[in-house]
C-alpha cells in the first residue's frame, strides 16, 4: 500500500489546503468564484505541507486586477538563502477580464466584499476559492449560532431515536 505522500497528485485533486472557518460566521456568503494564484516555487512548496493561512485575509480590487491580501504562507526550513522570502507578501488572483469586470460591478453595491474561503489543490493547480459578502451585524451573528446550535441538537436528537 502506498503512504499518502506517494499518491500522485491526481488522486487528491480537489483537497483542502487552507479554510476560512470565521468567513461564515463574519458574513453572508452569497456567490463564490474560484482563481487561480501567482506563487512563488517556495509558496507551492510550503502549501504542499501545508504551512498556510487564509483566515485573516482579503481580497481587493486595484486596477483592474484582483489581489489577495495579507494571506500567511511560512516559508519552510529547507526555503533557499539567496532572498527573504515575504509571508504575507500581495498574491494576485488570475481571472478572466469578463469576470473582474463582473466582480467590479457586484462590489460596488453598497456593503458587498469579497471573502477568501477556501485554498484548494485542483488538478495539480492550487485555487482560491473566494466568496461575494455581506458583512453580519452582531444580532445576525448570535441568530447563526442559535440556529448552528439547534441544527446540532436536532441532529442528536435523531440518531438517538434511530438506534
Amino acid at each position: 500500500m502506498l503512504s499518502q505522500n506517494l499518491l500522485p497528485m491526481t488522486q487528491k485533486s480537489k483537497s483542502t489546503i487552507a479554510q476560512n472557518k470565521k468567513a461564515a460566521h463574519n458574513y453572508f456568503l452569497y456567490e463564490q468564484f474560484e482563481a487561480g494564484l501567482v506563487l512563488q516555487g517556495w509558496e507551492v512548496k510550503s502549501c504542499r505541507t501545508n504551512h498556510c493561512q487564509i483566515a485573516e485575509s482579503h481580497i481587493t480590487i486595484k486596477d483592474q486586477e484582483v489581489w489577495l491580501l495579507n494571506a500567511l504562507i511560512s516559508p519552510l526550513q529547507s526555503t533557499c538563502s539567496h532572498f527573504t522570502p515575504l509571508p504575507t507578501r500581495n498574491r494576485k488572483l488570475l481571472l478572466k477580464q469578463k469576470e473582474i469586470n463582473k466582480l467590479i460591478g457586484l462590489t460596488n453595491q453598497k456593503g458587498f466584499t469579497l471573502v477568501p474561503t477556501k485554498l484548494i489543490w485542483k488538478n495539480n493547480w492550487i485555487k482560491l476559492l473566494f466568496s461575494l459578502a455581506k458583512g453580519r451585524k452582531k444580532h445576525d451573528k448570535r441568530a447563526h449560532l442559535k440556529e448552528q446550535s439547534w441544527q446540532r441538537d436536532k441532529a442528536r436528537a435523531m440518531k438517538k431515536e434511530n438506534i
